[in-house]
This record gives C-alpha cells, structure tokens and sequence, in this order.
C-alpha cells in the first residue's frame, strides 16, 4: 500500500520540478518585456513660446498685443498631481512582502521633470547653455520680477518662484512659459494695458536668449500631444482599469481509498486553469465599482478523494464559460467610515480584515481552501451590505449583514427569510501585531445547510443532516511579525449550532476550527513566500453527527516569483485521518500553480 504510493508521487515529481524550473528560465526575458514598456512611457515636460514679431511690433507702437499673436501651451502639470491606480486591495499594515503586479499605464507621469535628450544636446551653441541659471543671474532677476509682478507661477507644487535656489537651464524655460502663458491670460482678458513697453522687451530679450530650450521644449510637447491622442483614441476607459488574474494548475491527488469509502481514489493528475477579469470603476477617487468576470474548469477533489478538505484553494469550474462572479460597490462615508453593498460575491472578508494577511489569496496565498482563511467566514454571503469603521488609526469595527439568495422572492428566500449571517468583527492592526476578534449570527434552510463552507467534514458541515439549522459562530485570528521574514499566524473558531426544524434527536452541536502557520517573506528572494501551515479543520465534537476521531490539515508551500507578474507555487497537501475518521487512510494533494496578474 505505501510502496504504490510512494512509486506514484516519485512519478509526478519531475513534472513539478521541470515546470518549476522552466518559469525560472523566462525570468529575465519578462523583466526586459517591462523595462522596455517603462522606457516607451516616457514623457517630457511641456512648454512654448512667445511670437518674437509680435512683441517687437508691441513695444515699438506701445499698444496692447493680439492674442492671436501670441503662441502657448497649457500649464506644466505638476508631478505631485500624477494620476495613481486606483487600489485593487488594501494590504494591511502587517503585510511584509506582496508581489504587486506591475502599472504600465502609470509609468506616464513626472511632466515636469527636465530630460535632456541627444536631439536636446545638438541645439547647444554655446557654453553658456550648459550652465544652471544662477539667482545673481540677470535672466533669473528679470523672471523673478515678472512672476511678482504678473502673478505666474513657475510650475513648482507649492505655487512659489523658490528664488534662493539654482535653476536648470530646462527649468528655468519652463517657468518663462508659465508667465508667457500668464500674459497671454491678460490680453485674452483685455487687461493688457497693465503690460509695460519694458517688460515686453525683458520677456523677448528672455525668449532670445533661451530660443533652443524653448525650442526642446516645445518639440515635447508636440510628442506628449501625439501621445496623448494615442491613448485616448485606445484607452479602454477614463474611469475603469482592467485588472487580471489567470492561474494554471497541475494537480493531483494520492492515497490508496477515498474519505468513508471502500473505492480507490482517483489518482489522475490534471491541468485546468481559471480566468479573472476584475473591472474597477471609480467616479470620485475615493470609491470603486467592482465587475468580476470568471471562467475556469478546475473541478474540485472533493468527488475524487471522499472530502472536501482536499480542496484547492482556487477550484472553480465553470465549463470555462465567463459567469459574473463578483458585482459590489465600496463607497466613503465621511472620513472614518466605508461602506459596502453588493448583488453578487460579497464576502464578509472584503468588510472586516483577515489574519494571517499574506495567505487570503488564491492566486498569491495559501494553496487550499481551508488554508487561505478561517472557516467562520465562510457563511451564507454573495449579497447584501456593511460598514467599516475607523475608531482609531489602528482599530477597526466591521459589521456586515450577508445573504446568498436575497435575490430570489420565493418563499424561505429573500434577505431576510433565506440563509443570512449577521456579522460584526472588532480588529487591531499594527506595524507588527494584528489581532481580529468576530462574532456572527447564522441561519440556513435545511437544503442548504453548509455551516463550515466545504472545508472541514460532511458532520461539521451538517451537524443535524439536511434540517434547518442556525449557529452562534465565534472566532479570533491574528498574526505577530517577528522581523520582515518570519510571520506567525493562527486562528480558532467555535460554531455553537442549534437544530430549527424536528424533534425527538438532541438538538445542539458544537463545531471547533484551528490552525496555526509560520510564513516566510521573501525567502531567497523579494517577493517570494514560504509557508507551513497545520491545524484542524472543522470537526463536530458533539450533536447527533458528532464526528469518531481527529484528523488533521499540514500544508507547505513556496511561491517563487519569477516577475512581477508571473509567480510558481509548488505545494503539498497531507490530510491525517480524513473526515476525522482513523479508519480513512492519509490523503495526499500536489499542486504546481502558477499565476498570471496583469
């Protein structure tokens, strides 16, 4: 018996190994792909001129100038006000290492940042071009003076000139543009009286003298506008970013009889894949639309191995047919408080926090489904709302109530007579320390009874069978940081249920949950994760479906990022005494995930 299994995993592990080893060899190749994107991004400061004809015929006849005359461009954006992306999550402060997906849309930024280019050096003519203009400089007085006197700003975040201080020679043309543009302001207004016949020959001695900076200048901002128009004719959206997720899975699952069964377990490895495309809306800056679409055919094992703690963490099969998987809004409500609605995939864990932080991901964490959270936050969920509250700047108060047929007017369904839970969760969260304490009130019909969501055993899951059941749900989770990579996280969770429907059979049952992990960050490399996690997965420990023994979940992983948007995750299962039964021979599960995030 343990000779075949032993034969069998010495089988699949070359395949797990090559695989592993052939993303290693790509690294380098994806991070040029991105540096070359970075470099294409690129973009110069902006700036124009002032028509020498025109001034010289102003100040000569001392009228007011034409402001057809005149020829400018729009203020210098600043860098400080460079557009960021719009967070897809908000890691907690506890998290040490995350492999964040590379922005390429955000690399058009820092407008104002002089560059010199080769095309920029050829205009040289002169020495005197490659020096900085000092204060005690002439052209430096003259713009300082203007810049008092006509109220331009020279592009600087805070809205002063900075006159104790050198200039680049690319600055200081930027700032003659924004008075250029200034008075061309002035005249447009019909308020060029205010111009003097010497300031007009200071501005085009000034242009003279700063011609090829000018002419840099304005030859970027020809590029940024072609540019410009570029994007805009193929942006997706002024308002929604396409953020993806693809994972590819080699899996398989070992041992010699399925979980209560006298039948072989179905030692076939397999490789399926899933597919998520999350459109993020934002209409203020400060809220989000969430539109996620999911396609995939990675079948669960539980049907193979007898038990739902064989589950992966990222199973989901749809036929690969797109469904909408995911419709919420996050919107503020005032400063310390958020709020949340959804009418599809709503969780209690996107309202209040999870510890450990670095395993809530099945992409990115923990490779199971019981791994990745405690299992008191796997109620009835998918619709309905919830606020998060800010009472201090590491204390949060979520509560949250959650339904999954609230969109079914059938009688039993609804938000209120369907399966619900009514949640509320006091967190902490420090630098190093992060603690969560919830409590949940829980109700389901008896044909959907599922009190542990398909992470422990059949008993736990339905500890009265297919009868109506409800639940005091308790639990706790947190983590500690002992440096940058060592984490330390554990969770436990109490399901106090109560039998609703029937008579004549004890009518409450108690279902206990734990777990403890050890995380590595950036083993051997930033951006990587080690982890081990062992605990027990849910177990009724009384009731009339009280389970016979203890069985027990180890898992280790390591996510090996082979760039910013490619990571590995080789990993094993090894399940003692499935379904809490002595009887059941040890279950093993192997998977080799890789992930694609863009």
């Amino acid at each position: 018996m343990k000779s075949k299994l032993l034969f069998k995993s010495l089988l699949v592990t070359p395949v797990f190994l090559g695989m592993a080893l052939l993303g290693a060899t790509r690294a380098n190749a994806s991070d040029s792909a991105l540096n070359a994107i970075a470099n294409e991004s690129e973009i110069a400061p902006l700036a124009t001129d002032m028509a020498p004809d025109a001034i010289a015929a102003a100040t000569e006849l001392n009228t007011p100038v034409a402001a057809e005359s005149l020829s400018f461009s729009v203020d210098i954006p600043d860098a400080s006000l460079a557009v960021t992306p719009s967070e897809e999550l908000l890691p907690s402060p506890l998290t040490t290492a995350q492999a964040v997906p590379t922005e390429n849309l955000d690399q058009i930024q820092r407008y104002s940042e002089p560059v010199v280019s080769l095309d920029s050096m050829e205009q040289v003519t002169s020495i005197s071009q490659l020096r900085d203009v000092q204060p005690t400089d002439w052209a430096f007085q003259a713009l300082q003076s203007l810049v008092e006197r006509y109220g331009c700003i020279a592009g600087y975040p805070d809205g002063t000139y900075r006159g104790n201080r050198a200039l680049t020679r690319f600055e200081f043309a930027a700032g003659l543009n924004a008075c250029l543009d200034r008075i061309n302001e002035l005249i447009a207004a019909a308020t060029a009286g205010g111009i003097t016949r010497e300031d007009l020959l200071v501005l085009q001695r000034l242009q003279e003298e700063f011609a090829a900076e000018l002419a840099t200048l304005r030859g970027r901002v020809d590029s940024l506008e072609a540019r410009t128009a570029e994007l805009e004719a193929n942006q997706f959206s002024t308002t929604t970013k396409l953020r993806g997720e693809v994972i590819f899975g080699l899996s398989g699952a070992f041992g010699d009889e399925k979980a209560n069964q006298n039948v072989d377990i179905d030692d076939n490895p397999v490789l399926a894949g899933r597919a998520r495309l999350n459109f993020d809306t934002s209409f203020t800056g400060r809220d989000r639309l969430r539109t996620r679409l999911q396609a995939g055919n990675i079948i669960s094992f539980a049907g193979a191995t007898g038990t739902n703690m064989a589950r992966l963490g990222f199973d989901t099969n749809t036929n690969n047919e797109f469904e909408l998987d995911v419709l919420t809004y996050r919107f503020p409500i005032g400063n310390a408080i958020t709020g949340w609605i959804g009418t599809e995939g709503l969780a209690a864990d996107d309202i209040a926090p999870t510890f450990p932080t670095l395993l809530n991901s099945s992409g990115q964490g923990s490779i199971s489904r019981f791994g990745q959270r405690n299992p008191v936050y796997r109620l009835p969920d998918g619709i309905g709302g919830g606020v998060s509250v800010n009472l201090s700047e590491r204390l949060n108060l979520a509560v949250s109530y959650l339904t999954d047929d609230g969109n079914s007017p059938a009688a039993k369904d609804g938000l209120f007579n369907g399966a619900y839970q009514a949640r509320a969760q006091l967190s902490y969260t420090g630098t190093r320390f992060g603690i969560g304490l919830s409590y949940a009130r829980a109700y389901m019909p008896g044909e959907d009874v599922n009190l542990t969501g398909s992470t422990g055993s059949v008993n736990a899951a339905r500890p009265f069978g297919a009868v109506a059941t409800s639940a005091n749900v308790y639990g706790v989770e947190g983590q500690i940081n002992l440096g940058r990579r060592l984490v330390l996280g554990g969770w436990g969770g109490w399901f106090d249920a109560e039998r609703e429907t029937g008579g004549g059979r004890r009518r409450d049952a108690d279902v206990w949950t734990w777990a403890g992990s050890v995380l590595f960050p950036d083993l051997i490399a930033r951006g990587n994760l080690g982890g081990v996690i062992f605990g027990m997965p849910p177990k009724a420990t009384s009731g009339p479906n009280k389970d016979p023994d203890t069985g027990y979940h180890l898992e280790g992983f390591y996510r090996f990022r082979v760039s910013n948007n490619i990571s590995v995750t080789p990993g094993v299962i090894v399940l003692f005494n499935p379904e809490h039964n002595d009887r059941n021979d040890n279950i093993y599960v192997g998977t080799l995930r890789t992930t694609f995030s863009f």
